[in-house]
């Protein structure tokens, strides 16, 4: 070492700051990755991307080879560093020699390439895969050693080094996927990805026709009235009972209606003919769930029950597929019979009408957890059957009542949110204006 220049030393220290320098930053940058996106690049073919995902699949003999080059450059610096400050100041020198050596590998070899390989990981970690493959194989026997032992203390301690927990993603941690991809894909795709995943949380007792509003046809009124609710009927598929819409027969699609009707044989018989046997789902059932029973079941539309085995709902396939796209038959919330714009910026809404519905069309939040439907929610909040004029606050959102009719809310007037220290308020109309 004495037969070495002092300018030769300082070479091998600067040469051994920056393979100091590249096993730090190597280490941020492979740990760095989104395994999602190197699992996406491995598959096209790219090769660094390959390297990278065999090399991480065992963590344990990666840290192993970065820590044991690591760790050995940075001792060797030292030694050095020690070296050239005898020779220079003597005895006083190894102090200060330590600590301006501290301070150079702190800022160049850890802190400044950690931090660039943790904004540009790809760009390390895949140049340094070429260089970390070849090298395990060489060491690969000292390695395996220190691996052996820092495995043993783990062991101790409850930790077993092999089993390696290969976790997927959450359902919450997608939403959080998709929310931060609004710069990448248009906001329509985006909403589209969210009511996909929202399809698990929400259950066909969301988005149902209830049973009072049910377009179904009594086999056992007169002919010439069920004619009538034939003509003047706007559903594609109608159910048909027998005196009471707990007696479901079952369901015929209006094409065999018009088949019947244009080779003039629409008769009671061939009516009843035609009519296609009804398809009964539980109350409850998760809408993906569902969708998965219209899929497998080969059917649209379905007829919700509750443990009794009475008629809850109508619930059909484009129901659910409008929770993921939208709305099929309106253009905006301009044209939604059950949600009105008005000139001051306020809309009159049907009681009927699911908050599902309105949070979809308007953007705004209104609480799902409870009840299904602005009727349902309102009287839960009052405890009791509003009369018109009636003001309430329901999730910063100023609600008056326009028309109560058979003891529900039918119409009301409902404005955007506004800041209110107080989300739910109420103020009961004037006696004397409403006529008591």
């Amino acid at each position: 070492m004495n037969d070495i220049s002092t300018a030769v030393l300082f070479s091998l220290l600067a040469i051994l700051i920056l393979l100091s320098a590249f096993f730090s930053s190597s280490e941020t940058g492979l740990m760095s990755l989104n395994r999602y996106r190197l699992k996406h690049l491995a598959e096209k073919g790219h090769r660094g991307a390959k390297l990278a995902q065999t090399l991480l699949q065992r963590p344990d003999r990666l840290l192993g080879i970065i820590l044991l080059g690591n760790n050995f450059v940075n001792i060797l610096a030292s030694a050095l560093a020690t070296i050239i400050a005898l020779r220079l100041l003597g005895e006083t020198g190894i102090a200060i020699a330590t600590g301006l050596l501290t301070f150079i590998v702190l800022i160049f070899a850890e802190v400044a390439p950690k931090t660039l390989a943790a904004l540009h990981p790809e760009r390390i970690a895949f140049p340094a895969a070429y260089i970390y493959t070849p090298l395990l194989k060489i060491l690969y026997p000292l390695v395996f050693l220190v691996n052996i032992m820092a495995n043993g203390v783990l062991r101790l301690i409850g930790v077993k080094p092999g089993h390696i927990k290969h976790e997927g993603v959450s359902v919450e941690e997608l939403r959080a996927v998709v929310r931060e991809t609004s710069k990448l894909i248009p906001q329509k795709h985006q909403d589209m990805l969210m009511g996909i995943l929202n399809l698990e949380d929400a259950t066909v007792d969301d988005i149902m026709v209830p049973r009072n509003e049910i377009t179904a046809i009594d086999l056992e009124d007169d002919w010439d009235e069920i004619l009538k609710q034939l003509t003047t009927c706007h559903r594609t598929r109608i159910p048909f009972y027998r005196g009471d819409i707990n007696n479901i027969v079952g369901i015929i699609h209006m094409r065999r209606v018009i088949n019947l009707l244009t080779h003039n044989e629409l008769n009671r018989v061939n009516l009843e003919k035609e009519i296609r046997e009804a398809y009964f789902i539980p109350e409850g059932t998760s809408l993906y769930q569902q969708l998965e029973n219209f899929q497998h079941n080969k059917r649209r539309t379905a007829l919700a029950v509750d443990e009794y085995g009475d008629i809850q709902g109508l619930v059909t396939l484009e129901d659910i597929l409008e929770e993921v796209v939208g709305e099929f038959t309106t253009a905006s919330h301009m044209t939604n019979q059950n949600i009105q714009s008005q000139d001051d910026n306020s809309f009159l809404i049907s009681g009927n009408t699911h908050i599902r519905e309105i949070n979809r069309t308007l953007g705004w939040n209104l609480p799902v957890d409870g009840p299904k439907t602005l009727n349902g929610l309102i009287l839960e909040y009052m405890e009791i059957i509003p009369e018109p004029g009636t003001s309430l606050m329901i999730a910063e959102h100023p609600i008056e009542i326009i028309k109560t009719q058979n003891n529900a809310v039918q119409i009301t007037k409902i404005k955007p949110p506004i800041s209110s220290p107080d989300s739910t308020t109420t103020t009961q109309p004037d006696k004397d204006m409403d006529g008591g």
